[in-house]
């Protein structure tokens, strides 16, 4: 059911970011706990990891076209820099 949840936000094309983190945490979350009760090679799983794929792929894609990845990434390169 948490994996329906989470298809739904990712395939929204009015999805927000937010909504888009919340997806990939969610299916990132229903991944593991499927591949620990049916294994890596059970159909449910390799159905997961693909929603998981597509889901990670719209939140890069949506990070891209807002400029929040470059962002993020210069953001990152600052705190290392000070360290």
């Amino acid at each position: 059911m948490r994996g329906c949840y989470a298809e739904a936000f990712y395939r929204d094309p009015d999805a927000t970011l937010d909504d888009l983190r919340e997806a990939v945490a969610t299916l990132e979350d229903v991944e593991r706990t499927a591949r620990r009760v049916f294994g890596g090679a059970h159909p449910a799983t390799l159905q997961i990891e693909k929603g998981f794929r597509d889901a990670r792929g719209a939140l890069r894609a949506r990070e891209a076209s807002s400029g929040v990845a470059t962002r993020t990434r210069a953001a990152r390169a600052r705190r290392s820099e000070e360290e």
